[in-house]
């Protein structure tokens, strides 16, 4: 997770596994029964989601201006 995050400005898809890593700490922390950790950690994969999804409509738009 924490390489994903220390690179995402690299790639899109980057973003992308940050978020899925984020959920599946918090799918973890649930596991475990820890959920201020669920909690925090499904709110970085949200955050990161939404970041990614930016990052795709920039990107779309982009390609289509060429």
């Amino acid at each position: 997770m924490m390489l994903f995050y220390a690179f995402e400005s690299r790639s899109h898809y980057l973003t992308l596994l940050f978020a899925i890593s984020c959920f599946s700490s918090s799918a973890y922390g649930w596991l475990a029964g820890t959920w201020p950790f669920e909690v925090v950690e499904a709110v970085w994969g949200v955050i990161a989601f939404i970041k990614w999804q930016k990052l795709m409509m920039a990107f779309k738009v982009k390609i289509n201006n060429y």
